[in-house]
């Protein structure tokens, strides 16, 4: 199962680069992937517009970790030749939690898919240049039933041609 998630994972990416509009790369500290790293891009050649993100993310303690990776779309909302920019989005990110590199049992209170929305102030140069994003992103557990509307991220990142 793992081998399959892994190359289909890989198919997706493939795809998401090679038709790729606007990419950039961030870090980011909050948000859906928590601490990670992310791929963003937009779904035509305008600078705003619909878009996609994919990341991974994660950390661990003491050989006990957790391991993020969403998926989102987002819209960003300002005029095309602007560098300001309102970003709206949907995000689903699966956790997964470790205990000694093995997988934890999946009764395990962290392991679940959850989603979550973005509203935030996005900076991106039009051609290429260093990236900035501050957003709020509410959050709910499908499997907990939980719902966490103050919660938030920041990211910096580049933006390519």
């Amino acid at each position: 199962m793992k081998k399959l998630l892994t190359t289909g994972a890989a198919c997706i990416l493939f795809c998401i680069f090679s038709f790729a509009q606007a990419p950039q790369l961030f870090a980011e500290l909050g948000g859906p992937s928590v601490a990670g790293i992310n791929f963003d891009s937009r779904f035509s050649k305008k600078q705003n517009g619909i878009g996609g993100r994919v990341g991974i993310g994660g950390f661990t303690i003491d050989k006990t970790g957790i391991l993020f990776v969403p998926v989102g779309v987002n819209y960003l909302i300002g005029k095309p030749e602007s560098k300001n920019y309102f970003e709206l989005g949907l995000n689903v990110t699966y956790v997964s939690a470790f205990d000694n590199g093995q997988e934890a049992d999946t009764d395990n209170n962290l392991a679940d898919t959850w989603g979550s929305f973005t509203f935030g102030y996005r900076y991106q140069p039009q051609e290429q240049g260093v990236t900035f994003r501050v957003s709020v992103n509410p959050f709910f557990a499908f499997k907990n039933s939980v719902f966490w509307p103050f919660y938030g991220g920041v990211s910096v990142g580049y933006k390519f041609k």
